[in-house]
């Protein structure tokens, strides 16, 4: 079982490092547009994340309250992704809305104990 949870949370990092390094490269190049690595990024987080959501058998469950938060905030940046995804230019607000969320996914992920 232990084996899967690291599989899972190794396949999460790659989702988070699509996100964010797609997001970067297109905010670096300065054509704001949601790239094919940053909606794969979403999708693989929000699937691994509830993957990794599910409850353990040792007891060693997360808080429920990180669980929603987190559940809540990859929501909210896979719905921002998707549904912008055929824009030719997004509104630089959105786009840096999108980075901003997953950095702060990211360190509700860390932080939180």
């Amino acid at each position: 079982m232990e084996a899967l949870r690291l599989i899972l949370r190794y396949i999460h990092l790659i989702g988070f490092a699509l996100l964010l390094g797609g997001a970067i490269v297109q905010y670096v190049t300065g054509r704001l547009r949601i790239n094919q690595p940053m909606l794969w990024g979403a999708v693989i987080m929000l699937l691994t994340g509830v993957g990794l959501a599910a409850p353990l058998r040792d007891g060693d469950e997360p808080a429920p309250a990180k669980l929603v938060t987190k559940l809540v905030l990859a929501l909210l940046i896979f719905v921002m992704v998707f549904f912008s995804r055929k824009r030719d230019v997004v509104n630089r607000g959105h786009f840096l809305a999108i980075i901003g969320l997953t950095l702060v996914n990211a360190a509700v992920a860390v932080f939180w104990r």
